[in-house]
């Protein structure tokens, strides 16, 4: 069950507001008049939220490019990428410390 709560709310009991956000985890759905108007949740949630898109997406492209491609991959070629991908980063952060 969505918690639903006036936008006044937000001013009047923040700090109420925060702890639901928080402790349970759940977004807080604001309403103006009646009528939804915004969303308040953590920064967890949010980015928790924007990962799960982020994944979506790129499944959702590498559909699309398994479709319209036959090119493939073995397994060995993907840990080799990601072998070459990883010793580059670790070189890159050693030089910067």
């Amino acid at each position: 069950m969505p918690v639903i709560r006036p936008i006044s709310d937000l001013r009047n009991k923040f700090t109420e507001i925060s702890k639901t956000v928080h402790d349970a985890d759940r977004p807080v759905f604001l309403t103006r008049n009646g009528v939804g108007d915004m969303v308040v949740m953590s920064i967890e949630h949010y980015e928790a939220l924007a990962l799960n898109r982020e994944i979506t997406e790129a499944l959702a492209a590498a559909e699309v490019e398994m479709e319209t491609t036959t090119e493939r991959f073995t397994t060995a070629d993907i840990r080799a990428d990601l072998d070459e991908l990883l010793a580059a980063r670790a070189t890159e952060q050693s030089q910067s410390a």
